[in-house]
C-alpha cells in the first residue's frame, strides 16, 4: 500500500511563503495521481491543486497564480510551493494519492500538516 509522509507546514504572515513536501513510499508496481488538498476549521476538505500520472496539473481558483506543484521525478517527492499567503489559506493540508497497484485500486491520504496564514 502506498504511503504518504508530509512535512512544511507552519506558520507565515500574509504575502510569506511555504513550501510543503509530500513523499510517497511502497509505491512499487503502482501507478497513481498526487494532490493537495485543504480543510479550514469548520469547514469542508477542499481541493487545492493536483498532479496528474500524464503529467498535467490542475489547480483550485482560489490559489492559481500562487501556487505550484511539482515534483523532482516522476512519483516522489511531490512538493506545493506557496507564495503571497492570504489568511484564507489557513488549514490542515492533505496530501493525496489515487491510482492502482497490480490493478488494486486504491486512495491514501496522509495525515496532514497545519499551515496558519496570520494577517
Amino acid at each position: 500500500q502506498v504511503q504518504l509522509v508530509e512535512s512544511g507546514g507552519g506558520s507565515v504572515q500574509a504575502g510569506g511563503s511555504l513550501r510543503l513536501s509530500c513523499a510517497a513510499s511502497e509505491y512499487t508496481y503502482c501507478t497513481f495521481d498526487m494532490s493537495w488538498y485543504r480543510q479550514a476549521p469548520g469547514k469542508d476538505r477542499d481541493f487545492v491543486s493536483a498532479r496528474n500520472r500524464d503529467g498535467s496539473v490542475a489547480y483550485a481558483d482560489s490559489v492559481k497564480g500562487r501556487f505550484t506543484i511539482s515534483q523532482d521525478n516522476a512519483k516522489n517527492p511531490m512538493y506545493l510551493q506557496m507564495n503571497s499567503m492570504k489568511p484564507e489559506d489557513t488549514g490542515m493540508y492533505y496530501c493525496k494519492a489515487q491510482g492502482s497497484c497490480a490493478g488494486n485500486n486504491f486512495i491514501c491520504w496522509g495525515q496532514g500538516t497545519q499551515v496558519t496564514v496570520s494577517s
